[in-house]
């Protein structure tokens, strides 16, 4: 790996521009390389898998602004192809499919018969979680289950010849369960975990931070940080899990994984509990705009590409970071060496 990595360094540095003068675009083009065991790395059929499930806890709206119908009505929007993810993917030229992992409803007999579901994969473990105010929001069973199910669309998908891989998701009262997870990791107080999610206003937000600490404390998830799969038991939900899953794959069939936003980062943590050494495969494409993304950032100890102030998830974090990551690789692959182009790497610059 150390003679890999000075080979792509030194091919880096011979290139026609000053040492570094590409900044993050030199970084991703090394990293890429080291992925993929080569000289000369390739950007091939990039994907998004968006991951929707339901969470029992929106049902009270003690921490979601919007009703649980929202999952399946954006779903659908998905399958038509109207969210800002699907505009995003057509135009940069990035496959998406999009996943029924647990929401609360029977596409079978929403879906217009004219449209194309080719991409969408109904992988669904359950009509949503339990409300996990009340008792864990699954079994242990069914997080397994979930992982597994992520795996394998991801090994499905590797057939295809896609080796650039990033996750989206979709689930109204998600970014609770995204604060839980992280504040369990990475032992922050909920207040610092705790953001707007879709939009709450200040006296909904203090009731959210309420509720989770409530459930904090009645699950002690505390003493749940190193195990990932009880704390997705405890707190999580069915896209959380799966995409959890699909992040392990993703790292076993050395795929360069797009890291997207708040909730995708959190299952990120999970995922990175169970194996360490994901971070080598993963690019992370931007700061969400969402109250501790920019501490999960930091605890894991990586640099984004993007500060848009986005938060909206659905993988667009990801789908816009995606054409820098293949400049990163075009120029690898493509940009002349000083002694291609014959010009002189020191009176020159």
């Amino acid at each position: 790996m150390d003679i890999l990595k000075n080979r792509l360094q030194k091919k880096i540095d011979q290139k026609t521009k000053p040492i570094g003068a590409l900044g993050q675009l030199e970084t991703i083009a090394l990293q890429i390389g080291l992925i993929q065991d080569t000289e000369k790395p390739t950007i091939q059929s990039p994907a998004i898998i968006v991951f929707a499930g339901d969470h029992g806890i929106a049902a009270t709206g003690l921490v979601n602004p919007y009703p649980q119908s929202v999952t399946a009505q954006m779903v659908l929007n998905f399958i038509e192809g109207g969210a800002a993810i699907n505009v995003f993917t057509r135009l940069n030229a990035i496959e998406l499919y999009v996943v029924d992992a647990g929401v609360n409803i029977d596409f079978d007999s929403m879906i217009d018969s004219s449209i194309d579901t080719t991409r969408f994969i109904q992988a669904k473990q359950s009509m949503g979680t339990n409300n996990y105010l009340e008792i864990n929001a699954m079994n242990n069973q069914q997080v397994v289950q979930a992982i597994e199910a992520g795996k394998k669309i991801i090994n499905e998908i590797v057939l295809k010849g896609t080796n650039c891989i990033g996750f989206g998701e979709m689930g109204i009262g998600n970014s609770a369960a995204a604060a839980l997870i992280m504040s369990a990791i990475t032992q922050l107080p909920i207040e610092e975990c705790t953001g707007r999610g879709t939009g709450v206003n200040d006296e909904q937000l203090a009731v959210k931070i309420k509720t989770l600490k409530t459930v904090y404390s009645k699950h002690q998830l505390n003493e749940s940080a190193q195990e990932p799969y009880q704390l997705l038991s405890k707190v999580g939900g069915y896209e959380i899990a799966m995409m959890t899953g699909a992040y392990l794959a993703a790292f076993n069939n050395r795929m360069v994984i797009v890291v997207d936003g708040f909730i995708a980062t959190a299952a990120l943590l999970l995922s990175h509990q169970i194996e360490p050494n994901i971070l080598q495969n993963c690019i992370f494409a931007h700061t969400s705009g969402e109250q501790g993304h920019q501490k999960m950032l930091h605890y894991l100890g990586v640099t984004p590409l993007l500060n848009l102030g986005m938060r909206l998830g659905e993988g667009t974090g990801s789908a816009i970071a995606i054409p820098i990551i293949r400049s990163a690789v075009a120029f690898l692959n493509e940009m002349a060496s000083f002694e291609q182009a014959a010009v002189s790497s020191k009176s020159v610059y």
